[in-house]
């Protein structure tokens, strides 16, 4: 028998059961001591560092397909690809980054942040030739004393920051530009580069420390802590723990604040884009000191965030302070980006199921949702129950003249302009991984390819075909050269949303499997071989704000479809701030709409799932979006506008007479919408 329950491990190990064998990694957290970085075919961490189970692949190993595929190419063609072209105040040759004396801080790194991996994901010679002028003035700007990038400030210019050259916050973004191009690359004069900043920085940080500048670093140098671990990895070079040890302890201390304060139940406590990036920290230095007391503290601090300030989008009441989890208060375009980055870095440490969960919940409804279709115009803020997109102030903690929902390329900060081109390439880069038994990984899902090595060192190919996440099948296919089976563990996630996945190889069942679960299958391995897994999908519903609910199906949230009038608004008066021009929507069609309440078993009898063709291209749009599911709603005639959104929502159960008749409405992935209604009152 292929599969038993009693294999469901509930002590979080993992062992193998013989070469046609099943392992679940329970709660998705491997713990279990990889080999020796030597004996493995991809780097793992070197001693004293914690060995690792899931192991990085270099960029290019990982080819997207699909409608994944299009989102990239969409990129190519919109605000990535031609971000020089759209916004040359910034992004132009007077940037500090190219030698000039522009802007000298984050926005030149955060666009090559994002325009780098794409480029190499996608093989493009013309995006390759506009990352490398970035990546040549950087490394030829090194110091003798170990510094490099901008070093000179300059006066005050409207539009860019030409001051805090020296601040520690943009080379960290930077050091993360060059890490992946040393990935995609190996070009040495990285790590001569790296080595001798990082002596710097250990000279240096005694003295002027991570806040000396500005407060940025100071939240946000679990990234700085990320490439110096990397590097160690690499060079052995001791004095990088000690620098480790140094980073750690001037950042701001996430595993006391998580553990021991109220910090996520207070509005206005922390910036929102900062928690996004450090609530890594503490699993990044885990590594260095494996204290349980740094995964407890990170456990409890999503747990918390969901708690205080969660939206069903998959992120938070922030906009920019953290602000509570009112389905109108915003979240920022760079804290959805920032916290599928952290997401996917602790995916990497810990390969616990929960957090490949919340990094989909994250791209398949938050990310699309806030850039439109062409890649060309965002939002800086988006609102979960989002019913007009129009320039008015709103009850947000920072608002920048009433332009923060607003579609444009500037409107709200620029800060997110410039740092929005990461979230897709490196979702696509983390979408499968190499293991330490010489295997590989599929723990975040999308139609792709990935290329790497396994076994002895024989080069395969694993296609994953699929629709995910409107489909429930994936079809994994391997491609060997190798005349001989090859023995290699294949690892799948089952997501904690997912009751029960069924699995099947090259047609014949393989086992029923327990959602919120690695599976380790451990056979010999041909070319040609298919593993086929089914992720069935329910409706269910989750509670939030005012008891309203939220209806799910898999890693998708659903929103109400609104008709929309669109309009393009010429910008006289502020136009560097927030760009020339910009798009507002208003609604044609009724908004105000609530839901029966329906147990989950209810609402999979009544609602009803419709399924259409994919076009191919881009899914995230009404007019292409594959699945919808048809309800039955009422509307709340006294839940009407306020200040331009949504006014603040009934609390549910509701009764009486202030509720229109049933009627049918449409419900669609909230990542296809711009306006919507996404967290219900209920009657």
């Amino acid at each position: 028998m292929l599969f038993q329950k009693d294999h469901l491990l509930r002590k979080r190990s993992w062992f193998p059961v013989g070469m046609l064998g099943l392992v679940l990694l329970a709660g998705g957290m491997a713990r279990a001591q990889a080999p020796a970085t030597e004996a493995g075919l991809y780097r793992n961490n070197r001693a004293p560092l914690k060995s690792l189970q899931f192991l990085k692949l270099p960029i290019g190993a990982i080819a997207p397909e699909g409608w994944l595929k299009a989102m990239l190419v969409r990129q190519k063609k919109g605000a990535t690809g031609r971000l020089d072209q759209l916004y040359p105040l910034v992004m132009g040759k007077r940037n500090g980054w190219l030698g000039g004396d522009g802007d000298q801080w984050e926005r030149g790194p955060y666009w090559i942040d994002g325009l780098l991996p794409l480029a190499y994901l996608l093989r493009d010679q013309e995006l390759i030739a506009k990352v490398k002028p970035w990546v040549e003035w950087s490394l030829n700007s090194l110091q003798p004393d170990g510094y490099f990038g901008p070093a000179k400030d300059y006066p005050g210019e409207p539009g860019i920051q030409r001051n805090n050259s020296r601040d520690w916050w943009p080379k960290m973004v930077m050091l993360k530009v060059l890490q992946q191009y040393y990935s995609a690359t190996g070009d040495k004069r990285v790590i001569h580069l790296m080595s001798r900043y990082f002596r710097y920085q250990l000279k240096t940080l005694p003295a002027k420390p991570l806040d000396h500048w500005t407060f940025w670093a100071r939240y946000r140098a679990g990234d700085n802590l990320m490439v110096v671990l990397w590097l160690y990895n690499i060079t052995g070079e001791a004095f990088l723990l000690d620098l480790a040890d140094l980073i750690h302890k001037q950042t701001f201390d996430y595993t006391h604040a998580f553990l021991q304060t109220g910090l996520l139940k207070q509005p206005g406590s922390i910036h929102c884009v900062n928690l996004a990036q450090g609530i890594k920290e503490p699993v990044v230095y885990y590594q260095r000191k494996p204290e349980q007391s740094f995964l407890a503290a990170v456990d409890k601090g999503f747990d918390d965030l969901r708690k205080y300030n969660g939206l069903a989008n998959g992120l938070f009441g922030g906009d920019e302070a953290l602000h509570g989890n009112d389905p109108v208060f915003g979240s920022e375009l760079c804290t959805a980006v920032e916290m599928m980055f952290s997401l996917e870095s602790i995916l990497n440490v810990t390969g616990d199921v929960k957090y490949a969960d919340r990094l989909e919940k994250i791209a398949f409804n938050a990310l699309p949702a806030q850039i439109d279709a062409q890649f060309m115009n965002r939002q800086y803020y988006q609102q979960v129950n989002q019913v007009m997109i129009t320039r008015h102030a709103r009850n947000f903690s920072v608002d920048h003249d009433g332009a923060d929902i607003c579609f444009g390329l500037l409107t709200g900060y620029a800060c997110c302009t410039s740092n929005m081109h990461q979230g897709w390439p490196k979702f696509t880069q983390n979408l499968w991984y190499a293991t330490a038994d010489k295997g590989l990984a599929a723990l975040v899902y999308a139609p792709s390819a990935v290329t790497a090595k396994v076994a002895d060192g024989t080069e395969v190919t694993i296609k994953e075909q699929t629709g995910y996440p409107f489909d429930e099948r994936i079809r994994f296919t391997l491609e060997s050269g190798s005349k001989k089976a090859l023995p290699f563990p294949f690892y799948l996630r089952i997501p904690a949303w997912c009751d029960t996945a069924i699995v099947s190889i090259n047609g014949t069942h393989y086992g029923n499997i327990k959602g919120d679960t690695v599976l380790k299958i451990a056979r010999s391995w041909k070319n040609g071989d298919a593993v086929t897994l089914e992720l069935p999908m329910r409706i269910k519903k989750n509670t939030w704000q005012q008891n309203s609910v939220s209806i799910e199906r898999g890693p998708l949230t659903y929103a109400l479809k609104i008709g929309a009038e669109k309009k393009e608004v010429i910008n006289t008066k502020d136009p560097v701030a927030n760009g020339t021009s910009y798009f507002e929507l208003r609604p044609v069609t009724p908004w105000n709409y609530g839901l029966p309440n329906l147990s989950e078993a209810q609402l999979n009898e009544r609602f009803v799932v419709e399924k259409r063709s994919p076009g191919g291209g881009d899914p995230w749009t009404l007019s292409t979006v594959p699945i919808s599911i048809r309800a039955r709603g009422k509307r709340f005639l006294n839940w009407q506008l306020y200040h331009e959104s949504a006014g603040p929502l009934p609390y549910s159960v509701a009764y009486g007479s202030l509720l229109d008749k049933e009627e049918p409405v449409t419900l669609v992935p909230y990542g296809a919408t711009q306006l919507r209604i996404a967290q219900f009152p209920v009657y």
